[in-house]
């Protein structure tokens, strides 16, 4: 056998061995006959240099180093998840389903949630071309090196995959691995890890590719973006995504009805820990692919499937003082120091009590034995007060007046929970509340600062408000406790960089109260300049989709404030994006000018996304749902009921797909 045919075959049997080690759990040799055929192969390898290959197994050892990880884009949004934590909870999602569908059976696909870290994997022409971390569901890190190396991976797919697709899964540590782990770190004297999710989470940054392969991560996937006409079905996918050569754990399960969806999880809450990995839920999906496009999705979430959160754990602590916090946009959050308890994996020493009304409802005192949980398993809060062991000078908690940092005297406006400070533009916290949100990583994204800088460039009287940094010098920063020269280059590079950062995030990072990602970007595409938006008045604000009464006013108040104002000009003046980026204009005519359209149901001669290219395509603009904004609806076969209705309530006029294409050639 020559060199050449012996390291492929080589590289064949090492594969097979993997796949059968890490993704069925079924070895069928030793770990040592495994490595003395992978030595064998780095022999080989590096006396032919000619023969390299990226997807050999030898390249899973790592080695790479990535001083900073490239901030990708997702070809498809990475959504979150709807949680649910009751019965009733999924009969109202199953009822708000049928609405939009009518009585058209639904199967649904139910899945075990893990507890990791999320990952989009790109697959061409079955190689792994790309890994990137779930970042803000929009864009993330690029972590390709890091992913390799998790033998449960494949990087050659194996039968008949789609020629281009995602998929995505979640990278966990299983319980035996980390106490592995954390045993060695004890061993030599370091602190261990706290949990294993957060530990698997940060193996993907890890700088050193050979790191992260001594680490004995997993990945579990769940889910194929980008291939529909290759599946049917949710579940059609699993199964297929098996047979390509990934791990897709077995429990998931194909149901006809919410009561086998109810059998599902009363199962495996008991079962649960019986898994060799963490989860905390069960996610229940649509099995339908076709119908899974029908729901859609709303700004934040697919309506087609959503999460149930298994029962929170619970510790008993006694709450030993009650502090308050002073957000970026002067709500006071009351929050609770307990004596340190460990809960669901981590050491818990404070948690949230929300606002006045729950301190009231709960009758939570300073001294009380309270009885903690993680809400959704990520934030503590107290949901209850053990009275029996209150000591007897006990006395009810009364809530602050004033803002404990700046003094003036709180405001409660009619309808809202929390108190709030109005000294917006001199309270210190908020004053670094909005720097911090304006460098943060969904809005300018600089790097090389922190919150912990930031209000050290506070207190040094460098920087009152967020223009300020674009005029710090390397001079000022370096003096700075913690500032060396590489540290105080990094920020000015940072803050550089930060001004091409596109407008819609730039519109974002400003900060104007109930003006999120998803709403600056809307604002973004329809006024295309901060000029055009700044000029917009009330009733020409709320004529924008999705865009309401509170959303316009607060708008209208931040614009309406000078300060503000010179804080736009100053931006301006300094090179920010305050003008949209246009991208290459695909348009044809404008026929439907001024015209927002919703398209809705299947199609015999077009899909639904060459529908909607050509909506843009003649000047129109695709809107997610039907409102009093919708001008037209463009409705295919099984088209739901609900949405039906909705349309011809309000007298929107219905195409059919020959309408649509007879308006094109007219």
């Amino acid at each position: 056998m020559d060199v050449l045919a012996q390291i492929e075959s080589l590289r064949k049997e090492l594969n097979d061995h993997n796949y059968n080690y890490y993704v069925l759990d079924n070895p069928v040799i030793s770990d040592f006959e495994f490595d003395q055929k992978l030595k064998q192969l780095q022999d080989l390898e590096a006396k032919h240099p000619e023969y390299f290959d990226e997807d050999s197994p030898t390249q899973r050892v790592g080695g790479s180093i990535t001083k900073n990880f490239e901030t990708v884009t997702h070809s498809n949004r990475m959504y979150s998840l709807e949680n649910s934590y009751s019965r009733e909870d999924l009969i109202d999602w199953q009822n708000r389903i049928q609405r939009v569908l009518g009585n058209v059976p639904v199967e649904f696909v139910c899945e075990l949630k893990y507890d990791g870290a999320s990952i989009s994997i790109t697959y061409e022409n079955g190689r792994l071309v790309r890994a990137v971390t779930r970042g803000d569901g929009f864009q993330g890190d690029d972590v390709t090196n890091n992913i390799k190396t998790i033998k449960s991976v494949p990087l050659k797919l194996k039968g008949d995959y789609p020629p281009k697709f995602d998929i995505r899964g979640e990278i966990i540590l299983p319980f035996a691995g980390f106490e592995k782990m954390n045993q060695e770190l004890i061993d030599i004297g370091e602190m261990p890890y706290s949990n294993p999710r957060n530990t698997a989470s940060g193996s993907l940054k890890l700088q050193d590719s050979a790191e992260v392969s001594k680490r004995p991560l997993e990945c579990l996937l769940y889910y194929i973006v980008g291939a529909n006409s290759f599946f049917k079905t949710q579940y059609h996918a699993l199964e297929a995504s098996r047979e390509y050569g990934f791990k897709v754990p077995s429990q998931s399960k194909l149901v006809q009805n919410l009561d086998e969806v109810f059998e599902f999880i009363d199962y495996w809450d008991v079962h649960r820990h019986e898994l060799p990995y963490e989860t905390d839920g069960v996610v229940i999906k649509v099995n339908d692919l076709d119908l899974q496009e029908e729901l859609g999705y709303t700004a934040k979430n697919p309506r087609w499937a959503i999460a149930y959160k298994f029962k929170a754990e619970q510790a008993v602590t006694t709450l030993e003082s009650i502090s308050y916090q002073v957000g970026r946009t002067g709500a006071i959050t009351p929050v609770a120091n307990l004596n340190p308890v460990q809960l669901a994996g981590t050491i818990v020493k404070r948690a949230s009590l929300h606002n006045a009304d729950q301190i009231e409802k709960l009758d939570i005192r300073v001294q009380d034995t309270v009885f903690v949980e993680k809400g959704g398993d990520i934030i503590p809060k107290i949901v209850g007060v053990d009275v029996s062991q209150r000591p007897q000078n006990s006395e009810p908690t009364v809530y602050i007046t004033n803002c404990p940092e700046c003094g003036t005297e709180l405001v409660r406006k009619a309808g809202e929970a929390q108190h709030y400070c109005p000294n917006f533009y001199e309270c210190p916290p908020q004053i670094v509340g909005r720097v911090e949100h304006f460098i943060s990583r969904k809005a300018m994204n600089i790097d090389g600062l922190g919150s912990e800088t930031v209000t050290l460039l506070y207190k040094n009287n460098l920087i009152t408000n967020y223009a300020d940094l674009y005029e710090l010098q390397k001079e000022q920063i370096l003096p700075l406790e913690r500032m060396a020269e590489k540290s105080a280059d990094n920020l000015i590079k940072g803050i550089e960089l930060s001004k091409n950062i596109p407008f819609e995030r730039v519109l974002f990072a400003l900060g104007i109260r109930f003006v999120g990602e998803t709403v600056a970007k809307k604002l973004a595409q329809h006024y295309k300049t901060i000029d055009a938006l700044m000029a917009a008045n009330y009733e020409q604000l709320v004529n924008v989709d999705e865009i309401g009464d509170k959303i316009a006013l607060s708008i209208r108040a931040f614009f309406k404030n000078e300060g503000n104002l010179q804080l736009i000009e100053r931006l301006k003046s300094y090179g920010l994006q305050f003008e949209i980026e246009e991208k290459e204009s695909t348009k044809v005519s404008d026929k439907f000018a001024g015209m927002t359209m919703v398209v809705s149901g299947k199609f015999e001669h077009f899909s639904r996304d060459e529908i909607k290219q050509k909506i843009e395509d003649y000047g129109g603009k695709n809107g997610s749902s039907i409102t009093g904004k919708t001008s037209i609806v463009v409705a295919g076969a099984d088209m739901g009921p609900a949405k039906l209705e909705k349309a011809t309530k309000l007298g929107i006029p219905i195409w059919s797909e020959e309408d649509f294409v007879n308006q094109l050639n007219d």
